[in-house]
């Protein structure tokens, strides 16, 4: 999934609001989460995108509800990655500035192919 936008009569390519390591493949959109600790589970709802600066096995409980993982440390063996590929849902790793970069409720498609984080713009109008 390519994302563009219109300049001018051409579509460009959108850069990535995040870049990081690719840690489970799939491309999927939803809402961001933020979760800085397990305090902020509550808020975590079905098909949100759960972006934070790492997991450990207590978080497992939430990638059941998730629709993808974005983490601002880790690589392709930690916690994030190995819990997102046996839930079957995206993961980008090791996302410098994830957590500032994304704002809760934003509409983001993370990309656990490639490793990129893209904005999502709606159709509705």
């Amino acid at each position: 999934m390519v994302f563009a936008r219109r300049t001018g009569g051409t579509m460009t390519p959108e850069a990535p609001i995040a870049t990081g390591a690719p840690a489970s493949r799939g491309v999927v959109a939803g809402p961001v989460r933020l979760v800085h600790s397990v305090d902020d589970f509550d808020a975590v709802r079905p098909g949100d995108v759960i972006v934070c600066h790492t997991t450990d096995p207590s978080w497992t409980v939430l990638f059941g509800l998730a629709a993808a993982v974005v983490t601002e440390t880790g690589g392709i063996l930690s916690h994030a990655a190995i819990v997102a590929r046996e839930c079957g849902i995206p993961a980008v790793v090791a996302a410098e500035g994830a957590m500032e970069a994304l704002a809760n409720h934003r509409i983001i498609s993370v990309d656990g192919t490639n490793g990129h984080v893209h904005a999502v713009r709606s159709t509705q109008r």
